[in-house]
């Protein structure tokens, strides 16, 4: 009979980005610069709700953006032109993702000596991107009415992953069958830790709440920084 050889592999294949997120993460805590990792669909009012919540942070903490995309500046110039903060467009070459090296190796060109936030858009996905640690402190995910309340069910990884988790459009409900009830109960089945909020660009709903939920996280990190 042929000879058969068995090969233990006992790293998990993700543990390389998992030290290089983790490498990021560190260093950003000692600065005392929060950073938050910010997932959607394309669609979904990423780029609309970020320029709105950097609007009214801005003048209370100093903040920066990285914007991910396949090809174009579009959404980090957005962001820039409308709220006046620094951003940068990091292009992944066409990949479905960011992961812990592109991540680090963008911050290598984009100072974090003079920022207290620091805000990943990643790309719009809701499969890849929630499979790559990319350094920050916490993972913020929209999932917006006109997606339907059925994605936690569809997409369980990414709802699973994500602290913060916002059902955004809300004033387009009259116009779509959505349950935000059987939305949130699927999405804390998955992931019972999860601080869901169900905001509006729009019309402000739920905007102070989640200032006030970042302004707490920003607030930690930075007396974690200074003990």
């Amino acid at each position: 009979m042929g000879e058969v050889r068995t090969i233990k592999i006992q790293e998990n294949i993700t543990a390389p980005n998992d030290r290089r997120a983790q490498e990021t993460r560190s260093m950003l805590s000692r600065k005392g610069v929060f950073f938050l990792n910010v997932m959607s669909s394309p669609g979904s009012g990423k780029t609309t709700l970020l320029t709105a919540l950097i609007n009214r942070m801005k003048e209370k903490v100093r903040i920066a953006e990285m914007d991910v995309d396949i090809t174009s500046t579009l959404d980090a110039q957005r962001v820039a032109d409308a709220t006046g903060v620094r951003a940068m467009q990091i292009h992944n070459g066409g990949l479905c993702h960011i992961d812990a090296d592109m991540t680090a190796r963008a911050l290598q060109d984009f100072s974090t000596d003079d920022i207290d936030f620091l805000i990943l858009e990643n790309i719009g996905n809701l499969v890849c991107p929630a499979e790559f640690d990319t350094g920050a402190h916490k993972n913020m995910m929209l999932l917006s009415v006109p997606e339907g309340d059925d994605k936690p069910l569809k997409y369980p990884l990414m709802f699973s992953v994500s602290d913060i988790i916002l059902i955004t459009k809300t004033d387009t409900a009259p116009y779509f069958n959505f349950d935000v009830e059987a939305a949130k109960e699927r999405i804390l089945q998955l992931n019972p830790a999860a601080r869901i909020l169900c905001v509006s660009a729009r019309t402000g709903e739920g905007l102070d709440e989640l200032e006030e939920l970042l302004m707490k996280e920003i607030d930690t990190v930075k007396k974690q920084a200074d003990s």
